[in-house]
């Protein structure tokens, strides 16, 4: 086991594109392929996805972006999830909402995201939710069988608890588990998933940082202590209280992957910016409290 401050090299970049609303952007091809090379501008270079966004066509609007100029492939990393089955006509044979992690789905899964993305590899591929049904000693000679076949380079996880991931990576290693993190969700931080990331030297994924955008619109009370708190911060160190937001989740020593989710460029920036802003232990639980509710026990 590595010691707790060892934490491995990630193969993604240290802010991640998430494109699970692309199919509501109304961008044509050119439009989608400038915002990509914005991103990789910005050194957001991992776009993060799952078969099912968009109602199983984000991959196919990405990928018609990698069609229209191939050459951007070499320049990124991808990101897909599989595992859930939903009820859709892009998908008449499923009959019901499901997971599904067999050998076959697993296989189709991959090789339909391929063809979407117009790839030859996943960077990343996780399961996206935990099925009750997983043969870990199936999955893992799958994957072992695409990462021969140089379909997959990586796996990895998402929403799985720590001892559903342990179960497979006693199988084969794995080396993310995406989780749902920011301040006004703390449940990762005493639930042991960052925890295990620390204990195994891996770096965990984040997905909805800004709570869904709650930590921005919502007037509900703990938004609005959060808010009021990111804003002093900002102010201190003149950055936005987006940034800022950025910045409490990549102070925690497992060094999170925090994923934006955004079309705006402006919001990407934000992102960035965090990478170069340094919270205090005390600034950090400011915006704890005000998350929790209360002073730490």
């Amino acid at each position: 086991m590595p010691p707790a401050d060892s934490v491995a090299p990630s193969p993604l970049s240290p802010i991640v594109a998430g494109v699970w609303r692309m199919d509501e952007w109304n961008f044509d091809v050119a439009a989608r392929q400038r915002w990509v090379e914005h991103c990789l501008a910005l050194g957001i270079t991992t776009f993060d996805h799952a078969d099912i966004y968009g109602d199983y066509q984000v991959e196919r609007l990405f990928g018609e972006v990698l069609a229209a100029a191939p050459g951007l492939r070499d320049s990124m990393q991808l990101v897909t999830k599989f595992g859930i089955k939903l009820r859709s006509v892009h998908r008449p044979s499923h009959g019901v909402k499901a997971y599904d992690t067999s050998r076959q789905h697993i296989i189709d899964s991959v090789d339909a995201s391929l063809r979407a993305l117009h790839t030859d590899r996943i960077d990343l591929l996780l399961i996206h939710r935990p099925d009750v049904l997983m043969d870990p000693a199936e999955v893992a000679e799958t994957f072992h069988a695409l990462r021969a076949s140089g379909k997959v380079l990586h796996f990895g996880v998402s929403n799985h608890t720590p001892a559903q991931f342990a179960r497979l990576h006693r199988c084969i290693p794995l080396i993310t588990n995406q989780v749902e993190l920011s301040p006004l969700q703390l449940g990762a931080l005493g639930d042991g998933s960052l925890d295990q990331c620390l204990d195994l030297g891996i770096r965990p994924m984040i997905w909805s940082p800004l709570a869904g955008g709650r930590l921005v619109t919502s007037t509900a009370d703990d938004a609005v202590r959060v808010r009021t708190a990111l804003q002093a911060l900002a102010t201190q160190h003149g950055v936005t209280a987006t940034t800022i937001a950025y910045a409490w989740l990549l102070r925690h020593p497992s060094r999170p992957t925090p994923m934006t989710g955004s079309r705006r460029i402006e919001a990407l920036q934000e992102a960035v910016a965090a990478l170069a802003v340094t919270l205090s232990r005390e600034e950090w639980y400011r915006v704890w409290e005000a998350g929790a509710g209360h002073e730490v026990a």
